[in-house]
């Protein structure tokens, strides 16, 4: 059987400008990232019509086309279309340099570094939740050998988390990947992690006569995703300074001794003290809003995810949870975003006369409700029908008040949904099983009932009619083309 995605990757490369336009592709959970020649040859009109394509974003850094959960197999058709290595082609930056188009790189360059590693970051968290289920269940005892692998092999990913950053930091600044990780993992290194320990305790720890500040660095991201993108402008001023008979040896061995001393005198404080920044002010926020700082993110966040901001947030969820063990603001107000989503998704289902729609609109709902995954309902319901959108929004407000008035936080990063519930299961406190419960269900049910109240716009069937003479046929609007009520 033919791939399906065939046709749509080639109706998308055209609708871009053509392959010639295209600069470079990669993909996350659900976008096709591109970068472009010249934004101003693209059909947005044309691209947005495509069926598969469930929404367009569009940057100064890039153009954004959302397919879904299978966008790994569209990502394969469209790399067909494109000269050989288009995949991994450096996005450079073009136009004058402003404020927004600083803001606009961060963010494409954290969103671009995180994203291939969420996979790894939501494998490890699901099973250091399994081995949480089984240790509350008592099947295994808590000092179980067993038990202590399970949340090693569901730690790794983030206790490793620096060196994983290099690396897609390194394919995201097109740095060399080795030493990216060489350096992060003088960051881990068991000795390195025993001297900051000293240093913590006050104990004098210096490199050549410079101090070394004290810094644990397992579970963080932004010291190695900034060394990486240092690291991509020294590997060529080594270059450019290294006799060519010497390059084997004395580039790589100068680029190291010039970056790992950079990266853990100041880059590494420096990272962390970003990143603490950040943590601290979001929950600072939360800290005096309480219970309404989660009805807002729940609110604002298909917001987010339409602009990839939510990406941001990453990071601090990460180290919180290292931190704390838990994280009671962000991710708690997903649950209410993904799940109203799924619910408005139903109510599409329900009511529409489009079978086409309604096909859509199941799978989606089925998607965020069962997996947490929403931005099929997002860009293939919500935004499309507009109205939908707006009560998810009230939706997640409400479900946002209510799991923050129950106190409820996430043990691990998974996107919130069904099957990803456990993660909000406090062993010190039963009835958090009991909020998450009624967050779930009030989400589905308030956002598929406001759906109905605020109605939406139909989208007509247009379907074949035979004209009374001749066989030629005409497209025509059938009655249920009207504002569903």
């Amino acid at each position: 059987m033919a791939n399906k995605y065939e046709a749509v990757s080639r109706q998308i490369v055209e609708a871009l400008g053509g392959a010639e336009n295209v600069v470079a592709v990669t993909h996350c959970m659900t976008r096709l990232r591109f970068v472009l020649q010249d934004d101003a040859r693209v059909d947005s009109a044309r691209l947005k019509a495509i069926s598969g394509v469930l929404g367009v974003v569009k940057n100064d850094q890039q153009c954004q086309v959302i397919i879904g959960n299978t966008v790994s197999q569209a990502y394969a058709e469209v790399l067909k279309y494109l000269p050989e290595g288009a995949g991994d082609r450096p996005q450079a930056a073009k136009g004058k340099l402003t404020l927004k188009r600083i803001g606009a790189g961060i963010l494409d360059a954290l969103i671009g570094t995180m994203s291939p590693l969420i996979p790894a970051i939501i494998g490890g968290s699901m099973v250091k939740l399994l081995a949480m289920i089984l240790a509350m269940t008592g099947v295994f005892e808590t000092t179980s050998s067993t038990l202590t692998i399970l949340n090693l092999i569901g730690d790794g990913a983030f206790f490793f988390l620096p060196v994983m950053v290099a690396a897609s930091a390194a394919v995201k600044f097109k740095t060399n990947m080795s030493l990216a990780i060489a350096i992060a993992g003088v960051l881990v290194h068991p000795a390195f992690i025993d001297l900051m320990a000293k240093a913590a305790q006050g104990q004098s720890v210096d490199f050549m006569g410079i101090p070394v500040t004290a810094v644990k660095y397992t579970y963080t991201v932004i010291p190695a995703l900034v060394m990486t993108w240092l690291l991509s402008y020294i590997e060529k001023g080594v270059d450019r300074i290294t006799p060519a008979v010497t390059k084997n040896f004395l580039k790589p061995m100068l680029i190291v001794l010039v970056s790992a001393p950079i990266a853990i005198l100041l880059i590494g404080p420096l990272g962390i003290l970003i990143g603490s920044g950040i943590s601290s002010l979001v929950y600072t926020v939360h800290g005096y809003l309480g219970w309404l700082s989660v009805a807002i993110m729940g609110a604002i966040w298909p917001l987010l995810v339409m602009t990839g901001m939510h990406r941001v947030f990453t990071p601090t969820i990460i180290q919180t949870i290292a931190e704390t063990g838990k994280e009671g603001m962000v991710m708690p107000s997903e649950i209410g975003a993904n799940l109203s989503l799924g619910g408005s998704s139903l109510a599409v289902a329900w009511r529409t006369k489009n079978p086409e729609l309604r096909q859509t609109a199941l799978a989606a709902a089925a998607s965020a409700i069962v997996a947490g995954i929403s931005e099929p309902a997002l860009y293939g319901v919500a935004v499309r029908l507009k109205r939908p959108l707006v009560a998810c929004l009230i939706s997640g407000y409400i479900c946002g008040a209510v799991a923050g008035i129950g106190g409820l936080a996430s043990h691990s990063m998974a996107s919130p949904g069904l099957f990803t519930s456990v993660q909000f299961f406090d062993p010190a406190n039963p009835m958090s099983i009991v909020w998450v419960g009624a967050v779930m269900i009030l989400a589905v049910v308030l956002s598929f009932i406001t759906t109905l109240i605020l109605g939406f716009d139909d989208i007509p069937v247009e379907e074949p009619k035979a004209k009374e003479q001749g066989s030629s046929t005409a497209f025509v609007r059938p009655d249920n083309a009207v504002k569903t009520l």
